[in-house]
């Protein structure tokens, strides 16, 4: 619960950085308060629900959900069972998932720049690049130079001098294809020992004649039996957490 409502509460800063991306930086300064002492505990309320709206986008472009989502959805169809996990529990275990493996980016957002700021230490102007700094180098980390590349070609945007230079503007389309073809590549690796399960099922009944027989009665109580001895749930996390390591 408490990293639920760290990510939550970085929200207001990681928005505001966006923010000073696309508006002049007065305007900006004339339209927010300078720290969070002058931002009155109701007006304070009202914006973090406001902004709780956009929580699903962020968490979706700036964190590694679409990724996970994605695999644990190619597993439920690979298995045979597309309703089994229902969308519910695979989504609740994508959303935990996603808080293990951003925990040491949403900390570092929560002590460059959230705490300062509720501290009074800085303005929100300085304290939102801070909280912004760890999700663009987490992005960075896993955005593919190709995708990078491409997503400048469309925006027709300079080339930066160096990478952590890259605008959100190309950054977040990018890091999105790279987290869908990993995904993908996932998707494709857990499908092939349960393509060969079904390919010996199909050719076993078309030897014993039994042809009218769906091949998908026998393959899949012995895919469930295989997914539970190995483990299955335990190999996919594990796998999962692995390709985020020290991110």
């Amino acid at each position: 619960m408490m990293r639920v409502l760290r990510l939550l509460a970085v929200v207001p800063l990681l928005l505001a950085a966006a923010a000073a991306l696309a508006a002049p930086e007065t305007t900006l300064a004339a339209a927010i308060p300078k720290t969070s002492a002058e931002m009155s505990p109701i007006l304070r309320t009202v914006v973090l629900v406001t902004l709780l709206g956009l929580v699903p986008t962020l968490l979706i472009a700036m964190t590694s959900f679409t990724r996970i989502v994605i695999t644990l959805s190619f597993l439920r169809h690979a298995l045979g069972m597309p309703e089994t996990p229902p969308n519910a529990v695979l989504v609740t275990l994508a959303m935990i998932l996603t808080l293990f493996t951003m925990a040491p980016v949403t900390e570092r957002a929560r002590a460059d720049g959230l705490q300062p700021w509720l501290d009074g230490k800085v303005t929100l102007e300085a304290a939102a690049p801070r909280a912004l700094a760890p999700f663009k180098a987490f992005m960075l980390d896993h955005a593919r130079e190709e995708d990078l590349e491409a997503m400048r070609e469309l925006a027709h945007a300079p080339e930066p001098k160096a990478v952590a230079d890259t605008p959100m503007t190309v950054l977040l389309p990018a890091f999105m294809l790279s987290e869908l073809r990993a995904a993908f590549i996932a998707g494709f690796m857990i499908f092939l020992p349960f393509l060969l399960i079904d390919l010996v099922v199909a050719t076993l009944l078309m030897a014993l004649g039994m042809m009218m027989v769906p091949p998908v009665t026998i393959s899949l109580p012995l895919k469930l039996l295989l997914f539970v001895m190995i483990d299955g749930w335990g190999l996919v996390v594990r796998a999962i957490a692995s390709s985020y390591a020290g991110a």
